[in-house]
């Protein structure tokens, strides 16, 4: 009776191990296979990160840039641009930024009636996540890159015929920029779109060509 009972408990433990899928065995296997499972993926991150690494390049560097800035819309006037822009080199082609930049211009534009409605000089504000990719490790680097984030738009006076009409209240958009451009050493020039859009009709896009420098990002020492 007593043998039986011990073959019916014995049975009746594996059946509830076999269930939960805890049985004495199973548990520190599992264990284990989830130990080397993380040490898989650990490695496996540590490769790609090791990969990923400049090899010709330092990884930092800030660009610092100036220009001109040409505004959309007919009767605005064109002004200057200045940026700085801190970037991380993910690899010897891919950089990924911030770019903080002030752009001084005077937006205009036409209403229904056909008259010019102009405002006065304010410099607008933006902060943009960038990315460029440069198509090679030489001397001179084209690259082509975006950029995504807020624009400020500065307070404006609309006037009409040097007589003051109304106010536009400052504002944030979201935009982006799509750019083109070249480095020749530490040398750094670009032409920039700056898609933001309208604001009580007045077109707030503009053009930046901007040319500069950078700071670090030299090649590394062999």
């Amino acid at each position: 009776m007593v043998a039986s009972s011990t073959v019916l408990i014995r049975s009746w433990r594996k059946k509830s191990w076999d269930a939960s899928g805890t049985t004495l065995h199973s548990q520190p296997l599992k264990l284990l296979f989830m130990k080397k499972l993380m040490s898989v993926v650990a490695l496996a991150a540590l490769c790609v990160f090791a990969q990923a690494q400049s090899a010709v390049f330092k990884p930092f560097k800030v660009d610092v840039a100036g220009g001109y800035a040409v505004p959309s819309g007919k009767g605005a006037k064109a002004g200057f641009v200045f940026a700085l822009e801190p970037k991380y080199a993910l690899n010897d082609h891919f950089t990924v930024g911030l770019r903080m930049e002030a752009a001084a211009t005077a937006r205009a534009y036409v209403d229904n009636s056909g008259n010019l409605k102009s405002a006065d000089v304010k410099a607008s504000g933006s902060y943009l996540a960038t990315g460029d990719y440069y198509f090679n490790t030489n001397k001179f680097r084209p690259f082509a890159g975006a950029g995504a984030g807020l624009f400020h738009l500065a307070a404006a006076s609309i006037n009409e015929n040097g007589a003051e009409e109304f106010p536009v209240a400052s504002s944030f958009r979201f935009g982006f920029m799509p750019r083109v451009g070249f480095e020749f050493g530490h040398f750094r020039a670009a032409v920039e779109y700056n898609a933001v859009g309208k604001v009580d009709k007045i077109k707030n896009n503009y053009l930046g060509i901007k040319a500069g420098f950078f700071i670090g990002g030299g090649r590394l020492a062999q």
